[in-house]
């Protein structure tokens, strides 16, 4: 049961106001792939849970120059030599997520992976894409840790709150074939992005949310922490949209966005009694991010919303199966593999 010095209450208060006034500034502003902003405050809220130090700027600034440098670089490979180039991006994300793993910063991680794909994808089919990519990886990373500090401003961190749980390092085997099923998750949408990422972009930002979610999971429970965050994410999606129907305001946004992310907030925090895993409700947030980030842009564009949202949420549908799969098809290779070298 919350306490009055328990700081999961105002954990999720920040959460939800920091997500919230993210998505409405994007918006608000215009900023390409609006919906990043959002998605990098909610990860900078969960797993960091005091403000960033003004020291932290240089080391952010360098993350993103070389998450850039990283995915301008893919491009004459991928484009003179795509399967060489294709290799070395899957090597890339192994390496990318093994660092995680290995007790590396997951919002570097994140980064990285989402640079790393997105730029390289946007630069081969298009470079003047590829230059909006990173507009708009710079500017939702800034924005998301302006919206941070004002979140930590409003709901600061009790003084004599516990400190956060190291994250446990896992030793180089075991890292080794967790980052090799990341890896293989994220491959399959950077592929279809290479074909088309104006369309595809959100689906990497889904298979990299995957990614980092097949990391604390296992064969046994990945089709309930997977699929059933995915179905969840698109059922409130749909929610979402049908409440802002009603009455369509930039402020109705915002405040919708408050209430949802407190829904999913208290659930992530442990306030709500729930069997689902933090990962569930992170990967929740995420997909209802993404996926109303798209549909408000192509109800802004003159798409038809709803056809939009069912291929997009097929092809998520889609990519978390295939996640599912994949986690375990590898565990089940890992197993085969130590039973061997134990005989």
């Amino acid at each position: 049961m919350p306490t009055e010095h328990d700081p999961r209450g105002r954990r999720a208060l920040r959460l939800a106001s920091g997500v919230a006034l993210a998505l409405a500034v994007s918006f608000g502003m215009a900023l390409p792939i609006p919906f990043l902003a959002p998605i990098f405050v909610a990860l900078l809220l969960v797993t960091n849970n005091r403000p960033l130090p003004l020291k932290a700027a240089p080391a952010l600034a360098l993350v993103i120059m070389l998450t850039t440098g990283t995915g301008l670089l893919m491009i004459p490979l991928l484009q003179h030599a795509p399967p060489a180039g294709v290799l070395l991006v899957g090597l890339c994300l192994f390496l990318c997520f093994r660092h995680g793993l290995r007790g590396g910063n997951p919002l570097v991680t994140q980064f990285l992976v989402v640079g790393l794909t997105m730029i390289s994808a946007a630069g081969t089919f298009l470079f003047p894409l590829a230059v909006t990519v990173i507009e708009a990886l710079a500017k939702g990373m800034l924005l998301a840790v302006l919206v941070s500090l004002v979140s930590h401003a409003l709901f600061p961190e009790p003084a004599d709150a516990p400190a956060a749980r190291p994250r446990p390092v896992l030793d180089a085997g075991e890292s080794a074939w967790i980052a090799l099923r990341a890896a293989l998750v994220v491959l399959p949408a950077f592929l279809l992005a290479l074909i088309d990422p104006s369309s595809y972009m959100p689906l990497i930002m889904k298979s990299v949310s995957l990614g980092q979610q097949v990391c604390g999971t296992s064969a046994r429970n990945a089709g309930r922490e997977l699929l059933g965050s995915t179905l969840l994410g698109g059922l409130l999606a749909m929610l979402f949209w049908s409440a802002l129907s009603l009455f369509p305001h930039l402020w109705m946004f915002f405040l919708w966005m408050l209430l949802f992310g407190l829904v999913l907030g208290r659930r992530l925090y442990a306030l709500a009694a729930t069997r689902q895993t933090p990962g569930f409700w992170m990967n929740t947030l995420v997909t209802l991010i993404i996926l109303l980030g798209q549909s408000v842009q192509d109800s802004e564009s003159g798409k038809d919303v709803y056809t939009a949202f069912a291929v997009r949420m097929g092809l998520f549908i889609a990519v978390t199966l295939y996640a599912c799969a994949a986690v375990y098809l590898i565990d089940r290779r890992r197993f085969l593999r130590q039973h061997r070298a134990a005989l």
